[in-house]
């Protein structure tokens, strides 16, 4: 019996553990998309900001030539 405790007592039990390291992990990613939205937001916006432009400039010359 008192084996039976000693091993229950030092059973290693480290699925807690990797639980932990895998919301970390989680955590950290979130956290990079969290900040390359940010970084790169502005740009992006830029970009599509520009090209609705150029095509309503489009249209609109084309629409007076007519």
């Amino acid at each position: 019996m008192l084996q039976h405790l000693q091993r229950l007592v030092n059973r290693k039990d480290e699925q807690g553990a990797s639980a932990v390291e895998y919301g970390l992990l989680v955590a950290a990613i979130a956290a990079l998309i969290v900040l390359i939205v940010f970084a790169l937001g502005g740009v992006v916006k830029e970009v599509f900001t520009n090209t609705c432009t150029s095509i309503q400039a489009s249209a609109n010359t084309t629409a007076a030539c007519s």
